[in-house]
């Protein structure tokens, strides 16, 4: 029957992931997560998740020291209160400039707009603002902004426009360095250009056709650069690198250089940038830093243009790289390959708790990696391989499960005819070892056996044409497997007109009280059956069928099950010195039977039962094929004020002693 089911098992699964076909199911959902992922990411629908990555990996990284290179001028609201107007007059920005210039800075960069004199001071405003190191700003029109002009005074040479990129969700990511305009560079590309004219650093184009500064190449940031998919890529665009959450460099009021208590190493050589802090003025982003909390973090525009020229110095300067992007091909390689280790690691990590952990050190390992090329400037995906990694293995585990339900399915339907429930269930819970070798390992374990017979059955067949006799027999053997299944033992093999049932397996009873159960359960069992077969005998003869008589043996010890046979033919086997027992109890003094269902046990059962049965003492008897003398007792009926209905095995007796009653 087990050989049978292992053939039916091999060719009705041959469809199924096994074998070579294990690489193919994983790879075909691999394909498939990362085509969708793939498509998906192309469209944009997942460019919101890898940029919220992109912030949470700049805000990891550790802060770049406060630079010796810029000095911040910030308009604070106290500022604007002891000034008492906004915008400023055009003597006080004329008189901050001149006490700036007394200490020689090498550039300051104007973050105000000044296309309108506010007198008074006008006059004094173009004289500072005619200086060759002051760098003033515009603002380009649009469809929807007219712009800003810039001072008249100051040549387009010194003119940056100061317009700011947000990307669509609000966060400042890029830094935009020229535009198609009339005034085509950037305020902070002016200031950097300024700055870099006294060490003899002019923007030359490489052999690549980008903008070189120093050591440095800066390509423009194309339509789908790093994580971007539909990036508005007008003009020069660049990666703004970030240099630090905290102050990038050292900052003082407005006031305090009208005062001239600034001290003047923090302005000599450097670049100065003034311009407003102010909330009230409205002037602020979000930046990667601030966008774990739009409400209340915000960066001040002049510190944004800071970070731009800070950016671009370091490129220059030191040679440092801006941010790096992998080929589109590349990506999808590597999206590729998390999804592939994600559904591999699903398909062979079967414990849920090493495969929890496994996907967990896996996981950071690709937070780790993404992180770790991101401190070396590098951009790639993280987000989006994270999901292909546990799309992928979810997807696995759902298709492994449902495969395993039509298995089981299967085991059940080619076993339920022809054994228990409970034996199928073994041999579905060891298929893989059953499908490998063939065959099911020995297992000893503590079982109570229980066999039957029907008194002078041969007789009766005689009297008997075949198709009734199967009738007939069908109806008691279906009566007494019925109070078998029904107390958790199992039918094992049916003896023409006997069975034997097994209480205790397929599971191995580990305890005192379990094995106590089992025993008990076998001869309520048996005592079922003298009730059901008392009702059968009163239908036959009422239906002029034979009346028949049968009897038991019952015995409780150790046995090994597992697979039984050859090649050609397998079975679930119970062997051992218990089951023989039991068959000669069952078939002692045949002749000696006072009643409809004989019941014979031996002393390891009686020591179970717990009081709960009234026996009667045979003796020591001499078994056939034993040497020794067996104990044996004829169980008569329940123990006043015992139940029917046994406990479960969970329930603590009180001490397993040999309590006979001896009638």
């Amino acid at each position: 029957m087990i050989q049978a089911f292992l053939e039916r098992v091999r060719s009705g699964f041959s469809n199924l992931p096994s074998g070579v076909l294990v690489p193919g199911a994983i790879a075909l959902t691999c394909v498939s997560i990362t085509g969708t992922l793939a498509s998906l990411r192309s469209l944009g629908v997942l460019e919101r998740l890898e940029l919220t990555t992109y912030d949470q990996m700049m805000r990891s990284r550790p802060d770049r020291a406060m630079s010796d290179r810029l000095l911040i001028v910030g308009i604070s609201e106290k500022d604007i209160q002891s000034q008492k107007r906004f915008p400023l007059s055009d003597q006080t920005i004329a008189t901050a400039l001149r006490q700036l210039q007394v200490h020689r800075p090498r550039v300051i960069g104007l973050d105000l707009y000044r296309d309108f004199p506010y007198e008074p001071g006008h006059t004094e405003l173009v004289k500072q603002l005619q200086q060759p190191n002051v760098i003033a700003i515009t603002k380009l029109a649009d469809s929807e902004d007219i712009g800003v002009p810039p001072p008249a005074s100051v040549p387009p040479e010194r003119v940056g426009f100061n317009d700011i990129l947000t990307d669509p969700d609000g966060v400042v990511r890029r830094s935009l360095l020229y535009a198609e305009a009339d005034y085509d560079h950037a305020f902070a590309m002016r200031v950097t250009l300024a700055y870099l004219k006294k060490d003899g650093i002019r923007p030359i184009t490489s052999k690549e056709g980008h903008l070189q500064l120093g050591k440095s190449v800066i390509p423009p940031l194309e339509q789908t650069d790093g994580q971007y998919q539909k990036l508005d890529a007008a003009g020069y665009q660049t990666l703004l690198d970030y240099q630090s959450r905290q102050q990038i460099a050292p900052q003082v009021s407005l006031t305090q250089v009208l005062q001239g208590k600034v001290n003047p190493t923090l302005i000599r050589d450097r670049i100065v940038l003034i311009g407003t802090t102010a909330r009230s003025n409205k002037d602020v982003f979000v930046t990667p830093y601030s966008a774990s909390d739009r409400n209340t973090s915000s960066t001040p525009g002049v510190v944004v243009h800071g970070q731009a020229v800070l950016a671009l110095l370091d490129s220059a300067l030191t040679g440092k790289s801006v941010f790096w992007f992998w080929d589109e091909w590349q990506e999808l390689i590597w999206l590729g390959f998390w999804s592939l280790l994600g559904g591999t690691l699903a398909w062979f990590v079967r414990n849920p708790f090493m495969f929890g952990l496994t996907g967990t050190v896996t996981i950071l390992t690709l937070l780790g990696i993404g992180y770790g090329v991101f401190l070396k400037q590098g951009w790639i995906p993280v987000a989006v391989p994270t999901l292909g990694f546990g799309a992928t293995a979810v997807l696995v585990v759902i298709y492994r499960a449902q495969q395993a339900h039509r298995q089981q399915q299967m085991t059940m339907k080619l076993l339920g005819q022809n054994t228990s429930p409970e034996i199928a269930t073994a041999l579905w819970q060891s298929r893989d070892r059953l499908l490998r070798s063939g065959k099911l390992p020995g297992q000893k374990l503590i079982a109570t056996m229980l066999l039957t017979d029907i008194k002078n059955f041969s007789t009766i067949s005689e009297q008997m044409l075949p198709e009734n006799l199967l009738e007939w027999l069908n109806e008691y053997l279906s009566v007494i497997t019925h109070e078998v299944r029904s107390r958790q033992g199992i039918i094992n093999k049916f003896t023409g007109d006997g069975m034997l049932a097994v209480f205790g397996v397929p599971v191995n009873r580990t305890t005192p009280v379990e094995i106590s159960h089992d025993a008990q359960q076998a001869v309520a069992c048996a005592m079922a059956m003298g009730d059901r077969l008392r009702e059968l005998n009163q239908n036959w003869q009422l239906r002029g069928l034979p009346t028949i008589e049968m009897r038991v043996g019952i015995f409780t010890g150790p046995v090994v099950v597992g697979s039984l046979g050859g090649k050609d033919r397998l079975e679930y086997g119970v062997i051992g010195d218990s089951v023989n027992i039991a068959a000669r109890l069952e078939s002692y003094e045949k002749v000696r039977q006072s009643d409809l269902c004989r019941v014979l046990i031996a002393k390891e059962t009686l020591i179970h039962l717990q009081d709960k049965f009234v026996v009667e003492a045979w003796g020591p008897l001499e078994l056939k094929g034993k040497r020794q003398k067996v104990e044996v007792y004829r169980v008569l009926h329940w123990a006043e004020g015992s139940s029917d209905e046994l406990p479960g095995p969970g329930t603590s007796p009180d001490d397993l002693k040999n309590v006979t009653k001896a009638v």
